[in-house]
């Protein structure tokens, strides 16, 4: 009889065989903050206007060449479990603000790397954990006062603008003003009376070709397709949506038909042409010029639609349908009948245009105020457009915080200076060893106007010397110019570079949450990972022989 050899003591003998086990200091605590420094190193050297971009190829082999921290990170798919608590952090953020996901990253890195330096000193993660937690009620204490102006009208284009511009610069540096105010003018337009904002009111479509300074805003929705009928403008048209296909009725029970002579088949097909003819014959007679199907429309329906002169329109996505009923305030119908005048849309133009070599239906409404607008992004590469739709994207969810908090705070690394500096004398007030942690929190903020100046090129040291001169002296708004030759500052506000309040507020209170997490950990167990055998690998296609 074979002997069972006993598991090592411990917890190893609980647990199934091939589950890991790592505990204390140096296997859990230390791991997990190597793994998080790792993470940090890898997005920051992206940060602010002058970060480097990263090509990332994804499981499905579709490359990605981008600064944007959020796209990085759902690409790369981070495995190690402490790192993936940085990660859903940075999500958190995203679907918060829907930017500075790497503010979150960088802090977070920069918090974990000064709490290591503490761990090695001989405190304990408590007391760190502790300190951690003071500094950053604190911290939200101060960060009103830095606020250096707000966004009063949020209808006013130059002033969005202005407020957007730093979301733009980030991933659009040098054309951020100009995208800047494209953005301005998209949200302005489907901004309601209420301060209700909704994101997916502003859409984007892609068109290869020209240059970016050729993208414009449609008040209205662009769709890249050709219309079915020979009809291809419409003003002031009357619109009747259909989320069921334009063809000959079916029933909805499979029936059988018993036909004699040909004269009984030439009988059947001309009623069923007859009945789709009435049926469209009545939708003209209610005033309607433009069609726009769900479903396929047939080439009878297509004659007929021809002959009452109805431009014909077909969306393959219910979305689309459903986002083309709030432009044109229309009710989509189920079957083809006469729609009343409630559920009949209105919209003042409905033409075909070409952009570059690709077909565009375009559904624009003149008045100022739309319900959904379209930025139509050109460009010479799919990923420079990919790029500019993230900006586009980044700078629609800035104004949907500003919406909540008109608040601005200075950028550049201004806010973090002022932040730094005064948590540092904060933190000398405080009695025990926590004031040591709460030091080192505010030395955490310094990695943002480092990160910000070594991307640019310069001495980290210098410019920290010298922001921190300027916020002794009380110029709290003084910052990292990214634009000067060398490690020199500016006033941001003057420089036009503020950041949302918001950001900052969401940033900071979910780095330090992710980094406390990441601290209170001190044993990590791994179960066995489950299933069978992994299914083999594809091999390439068969090469065609020359």
């Amino acid at each position: 009889m074979a002997m069972r050899v006993p598991n090592a003591p411990g917890i190893g003998q609980m647990l199934k065989d091939g589950a890991k086990h790592f505990h204390g200091l140096e296997e859990a605590v230390y791991r997990n903050i190597g793994a998080c420094k790792e993470l940090a190193k890898t997005t920051r050297s992206a940060y602010g206007p002058n970060g480097m971009n990263k090509m990332v190829i994804n499981h499905i082999e579709k490359l990605f060449v981008t600064n944007d921290a959020a796209t990085i990170l759902r690409e790369l798919e981070v495995q190690h479990p402490a790192a993936k608590m940085l990660v859903l952090a940075s999500q958190q953020q995203e679907q918060e603000i829907g930017d500075g996901t790497n503010f979150v990253l960088v802090f977070a890195g920069a918090l974990l790397e000064y709490a290591e330096d503490l761990l090695r000193m001989g405190l304990s993660p408590t007391e760190i954990i502790e300190g951690y937690e003071l500094a950053l009620k604190k911290a939200l204490e101060i960060l009103p006062d830095l606020s250096c102006g707000s966004l009063k009208d949020l209808r006013d284009e130059a002033e969005v603008t202005r407020a957007i511009r730093t979301t733009v610069m980030s991933k659009q540096y040098g054309n951020e003003d100009y995208f800047a105010s494209l953005i301005a003018k998209a949200c302005v337009a489907v901004q309601t009376k209420t301060k209700t904002f909704n994101v997916d009111n502003v859409r984007t479509t892609k068109i290869l070709g020209s240059g970016v300074l050729s993208s414009s805003v449609v008040q209205g929705m662009v769709f890249k397709k050709h219309v079915e009928g020979t009809l291809s403008k419409v003003d002031n048209a009357k619109i009747a949506l259909y989320s069921c296909p334009v063809d000959t009725s079916h029933t909805e029970t499979k029936g059988t038909v018993l036909i004699k002579s040909a004269n009984e088949l030439l009988n059947y097909s001309k009623g069923e042409e007859n009945s789709l003819e009435l049926q469209i014959k009545s939708i003209a007679e209610a005033g309607i010029n433009v069609v726009v199907a769900g479903g396929k429309i047939g080439d009878m329906a297509l004659h007929f639609l021809n002959k009452y002169n109805i431009m014909a329109v077909r969306l393959n996505s219910k979305w689309d349908l459903r986002r083309l009923g709030r432009v044109v305030a229309a009710t989509a119908l189920p079957r083809l009948t006469a729609p009343t005048t409630q559920e009949t849309g209105h919209c003042d133009h409905v033409f075909i245009s070409e952009v570059g070599e690709t077909p565009l239906i375009v559904f624009k409404q003149d008045n100022e105020e739309s319900s959904i607008s379209t930025v139509v992004i050109r460009g010479s590469t799919e990923n420079l457009m990919d790029d500019i739709e993230r900006a586009v994207d980044d700078g629609v969810n800035t104004y949907k915080a500003l919406t909540k908090d008109g608040r601005l705070v200075p950028g550049g690394g201004a806010t973090e200076i002022e932040l730094a500096k005064r948590l540092a004398s904060y933190g000398e007030t405080i009695p025990g060893l926590a004031q040591y942690a709460i030091k080192q929190y505010s030395q955490a903020f310094e990695a943002i106007p480092r990160a910000l100046s070594e991307n640019a090129g310069v001495k980290a040291t210098e410019v920290m010397s010298k922001l921190y001169a300027a916020h002794q002296e009380g110029q709290q708004n003084a910052g990292f110019d990214i634009e000067a030759e060398g490690a020199e500052i500016k006033d941001m506000l003057e420089a036009n570079v503020v950041d949302a309040y918001l950001t900052k507020y969401w940033g900071i209170k979910l780095a330090t949450s992710a980094a406390v997490t990441v601290l209170r950990v001190d044993q990590i167990i791994m179960a066995k990972p489950a299933g069978g055998p992994k299914p083999p690998k594809q091999g390439g296609m068969d090469q065609d022989d020359d």
